[in-house]
C-alpha cells in the first residue's frame, strides 16, 4: 500500500522548508515579492523573474504586537500580517525586496499604508465591482502599470514571450490543483480536507511552479492508485460538507479538524485558497495576452466585489458536483465584505435543500470549545432539522 502520509507531509512541512529556500535565493542575487491576495497576478512577477510568496498572517502570535499600531476590532488575518512585518519574524516579509497589495477590504488596503512604512508596497487598484464596463479597462490598466514598475524598478524587460510562458506555467497548475480538488468528488473521498488545505499551503512555499506540478501529480496519482487498492481513510457514512467565507488558514485546524473529528468530512473549500482562484484559467490562444490575463483574475469571485455573482454563480455548481450534505461558512471577526453576504449565502444554500451554519471566529482558542459544541450538533442533526 502506498505511503500516503509521507507524500502529503512534504507539503505540509513546505512551509519550514520554504525559509530556506528564500534565504538561498536571496543569496543568489533573485527577488522576492511578497503578496496578499489571490487577485496577485502571479504570471506578471512570474515573466519578471520574481519569485513570489504569500504574506497573509495565520497566528495570534504577532496580534498583540500589531495592536499598537492597528484597533483591536479589526480582523485578525490583518493584524497577524502586519504584526508579523513590525516583529520582523517571518522571513518571508523580511526578505520581501516589494510587497504587493491590493484594494480589496477597506481594512487591508488602510493597513497597506502602515506596511508601506516598514517595506515597499505597491498597491493595485482592483475595481469593486465587475459589472461595469470600465472595470475590466480599469483592472487591464493596473496589470500595465505594474508590469511597467517591476521593469523599471527591478530593471528586467517583461515580454510577451515571457508572459506567454508564464500564463501556460501557471495553467498547467491550476489545472492539476483542480484534478486533486476533483479527488475528493468520488464518495467517500480519498483525502481528507484538512490534508488537501495543508498541500494547498504547502505550495505556495516551494517557488517552484515547475516541481509543485510535478509532486502534486505524483500526489494525484499516489492518491488515486491507494484508493483503487481499497485504501479508505474517510469513512462511508461521513457528511460531505463545503467550507465556504474568509481565508482559513488561521483556523484551520480548530474548524477544518473538528468537522473531521465529529462525523463530517471537508470536500470543497469554496474560498481564497480552495477553488475559487484555480477555477479559471487564462486563454492562451488569445491576440492580447494581458487583456486575457486581467479577464481571469476578474472572474475570482470574492465578495469584496459588489455586486458579487461571481460567487453566487459558482456556489450552487460546486453543491451539486460535490454532492455537498452542509455548508459551513467561516467568518473572521470584523469582516464585514464576507459577514454581510452571509445572508444571501444561506439563502442561496437552504433553496438548495441543503443546510448553512455560519462560525464567527479569530485566531485564538478561546471560543474552540463553543466551536467544536456547534459543529458537532450541526453533524449529528437529523435532515430535516437541518433547515
Amino acid at each position: 500500500m502506498v505511503n500516503l502520509p509521507n507524500k502529503f507531509e512534504e507539503f505540509a512541512d513546505a512551509r519550514r522548508q520554504g525559509f530556506l529556500k528564500v534565504k538561498e535565493i536571496k543569496e543568489n542575487g533573485g527577488k522576492i515579492a511578497g503578496v496578499f491576495c489571490t487577485f496577485t497576478p502571479s504570471e506578471i512577477l512570474d515573466a519578471a523573474g520574481i519569485f513570489s510568496v504569500g504574506l497573509c498572517g495565520m497566528s495570534e502570535e504577532t496580534i498583540i504586537d500589531a495592536e499598537t499600531d492597528l484597533p483591536k476590532n479589526l480582523c485578525p488575518l490583518i493584524k497577524s500580517s502586519y504584526g508579523f512585518a513590525l516583529t520582523e519574524k517571518c522571513p518571508y516579509t523580511y526578505f520581501a525586496d516589494i510587497i504587493i497589495g491590493e484594494t480589496t477590504c477597506d481594512g487591508k488596503k488602510k493597513m497597506y499604508e502602515l506596511l508601506g512604512e516598514i517595506k515597499d508596497t505597491y498597491i493595485m487598484q482592483l475595481p469593486q465591482g465587475v459589472d461595469r464596463e470600465y472595470a475590466h479597462k480599469m483592472w487591464e490598466s493596473e496589470l500595465h502599470r505594474l508590469i511597467k514598475t517591476m521593469e523599471e524598478k527591478f530593471q528586467v524587460d517583461i515580454t510577451e514571450e515571457k508572459l506567454r510562458k508564464a500564463v501556460s506555467l501557471r495553467n498547467k497548475q491550476r489545472k492539476i490543483f483542480n484534478e486533486l480538488f476533483e479527488l475528493s468528488k468520488l464518495d467517500p473521498p480519498p483525502i481528507r480536507g484538512f490534508d488537501v488545505y495543508k498541500v494547498i499551503e504547502g505550495s505556495g512555499f516551494s517557488f517552484d511552479v515547475e516541481e509543485t506540478c510535478i509532486k502534486l501529480r505524483e500526489l494525484i496519482d499516489n492518491t488515486k492508485n491507494a484508493y483503487e487498492a481499497g485504501d479508505r481513510p474517510v469513512a462511508a457514512e461521513a457528511k460531505r460538507i463545503l467550507v465556504t467565507g474568509c481565508p482559513i488558514g488561521g483556523v484551520l485546524d480548530k474548524v477544518v479538524n473538528t468537522i473531521e473529528n465529529n462525523g463530517g468530512v471537508v470536500v470543497c473549500f469554496e474560498n481564497c485558497g480552495g477553488v475559487k482562484p484555480v477555477r479559471h484559467l487564462v486563454d492562451e490562444n488569445t491576440e492580447d495576452i494581458v487583456s486575457a490575463i486581467a479577464d481571469r483574475y476578474l472572474k475570482i469571485g470574492c465578495s469584496v466585489m459588489s455586486p458579487n455573482p461571481r460567487r453566487m454563480e459558482m456556489l450552487p455548481e460546486l453543491l451539486k458536483e460535490f454532492k455537498i450534505e452542509g455548508v459551513i461558512e467561516v467568518i473572521l471577526q470584523t469582516c464585514h465584505p464576507y459577514s454581510v453576504e452571509t445572508k444571501t449565502i444561506k439563502e442561496l444554500v437552504n433553496d438548495a435543500g441543503l443546510p448553512h451554519m455560519s462560525i464567527e471566529t479569530d485566531y485564538s482558542k478561546s471560543d474552540l470549545g463553543q466551536i467544536k459544541t456547534r459543529i458537532s450538533a450541526f453533524i449529528e442533526m437529523e435532515p430535516a432539522r437541518w433547515l
